[in-house]
């Protein structure tokens, strides 16, 4: 793929020393001028809420970022995409999350929507139809987990169901919470293939966007993107569509999923930051009782503990990406980002509101977006608690499976 940046490779001293390796430098001080000079300019012609843009402004934001490099930044090297490192990936996902609609539509859509990785584990025929596609025309693909009878434990509470007849499986049963779904072109269903409650039961699925006796319905919610339901009526799923072997469905998709929350957890800390740059912008002009916010030294605390939280999150997140990249399986350090991550993301763009008072919530301002926005982030992915979960059983060795 031709590129303008150096791809990146694992460095085991460089986090050791908590600085980026060069390489990684550049490809983020690429990034942030692509999205200041190129995605911020777009973003600000259109409505507050909007989380897409329009379809030519888009495609020559696209086009742009396929120059530079910064298509599909997840997605395998060999398949069309950047190829980036854990510890790139979260590095990107920080920049291109500083924008209006970044909590759910980083860089406005402008670096391509990577498929699943788990995609990349299945068969050539399954590799050529639907990931190559997906990186080469840019279009969403989404994961089906989550149901109306569970979100914390869903493998044990799946009854979305796919029995096999003959060359082919029915799927019957309804999804719920599922981003990504308008406009997907195909997406990875988890169904039950064995007895119910049974986690090792669960089968993956690919199946197409128009399959016939699929419908869905957004679900109005906080945010500006809305989830979806997912209702399945005996949807025909061809055998070559099942990813990996029957029964295997979390566990070919466990390492996805707990990498997944690195870039997660990255991306809620650069609406943080772009929060905290905000309101210090505001606390050195804004003046109230003869001199300026910035002067005041409960303005000042304020923005020293979000400095302060950012910085430690950081790290976190770049230990966890790390450790991932030189073939360690980081559940743990995972689980801890994307706790303190999202968790400080609230609270820094709390503080930013308060300290800007009515304009903090002002449309005009990002910032009531993204404090809407960012309260589901401690949800999706595996909520707090069970991020807590695994890190306490990790300590105490009580026995059990989460996240």
């Amino acid at each position: 793929m031709s590129s303008s940046i150096e791809k990146d490779k694992p460095d085991q001293a460089a986090c050791g020393s908590w600085e980026l390796p060069e390489d990684l430098r550049m490809i983020r001080d690429t990034v942030r001028r692509f999205m200041q000079n190129e995605v911020k300019p777009v973003e600000d012609t259109i409505e507050h809420d909007a989380y897409r843009l329009p379809p030519e402004k888009l495609q020559a934001l696209r086009k742009k970022a396929r120059v530079l490099g910064l298509w599909c930044y997840r997605s395998p090297e060999e398949y069309g995409g950047a190829g980036l490192s854990l510890l790139g990936q979260a590095v990107v996902a920080e920049e291109i999350s500083q924008c209006r609609m970044g909590a759910y539509v980083p860089a406005c859509g402008a670096l391509g929507s990577d498929p699943p990785n788990a995609v990349f584990l299945g068969t050539p025929f399954q590799i050529q139809k639907y990931a190559l596609s997906a990186i080469a025309e840019g279009y969403k693909t989404y994961v089906a987990i989550s149901e109306a009878s569970g979100g914390s434990d869903p493998a044990r509470s799946i009854r979305t169901r796919a029995e096999r007849r003959g060359d082919h499986y029915v799927l019957n049963g309804s999804k719920m919470w599922i981003t990504g779904v308008e406009g997907a072109g195909w997406g990875l269903v988890f169904a039950r293939t064995g007895a119910a409650g049974d986690r090792g039961g669960i089968t993956c699925f690919i199946v197409d966007g128009d399959a016939k006796g699929l419908t869905t319905k957004p679900i109005p919610v906080i945010r500006s993107y809305s989830p979806y339901e997912m209702h399945f009526s005996d949807v025909v799923v061809p055998v070559e569509n099942r990813l990996g072997a029957e029964g295997e469905g979390f566990a070919l998709c466990e390492k996805w999923l707990v990498e997944g929350r690195i870039p997660y957890a990255a991306a809620t800390l650069g609406i943080a930051q772009a929060a905290l740059g905000i309101a210090i912008d505001w606390a050195r002009e804004r003046r109230a009782f003869g001199s300026t916010l910035a002067e005041k030294q409960s303005i000042q605390w304020m923005i020293a503990d979000s400095e302060m939280e950012i910085r430690a999150a950081r790290l976190l997140v770049y230990q966890a990406a790390w450790r991932g990249d030189l073939g360690h399986r980081p559940k743990l350090e995972a689980s801890i980002a994307k706790v303190m991550a999202t968790e400080t993301a609230g609270r820094v763009v709390d503080r930013a509101i308060q300290i800007l008072g009515g304009m903090g919530v002002a449309k005009e301002l990002p910032l009531e977006r993204w404090y809407r926005e960012l309260r589901i982030k401690r949800i999706g992915e595996g909520p707090s608690e069970v991020q807590r979960m695994v890190v306490a059983r990790h300590l105490l060795g009580t026995p059990g499976r989460s996240g």
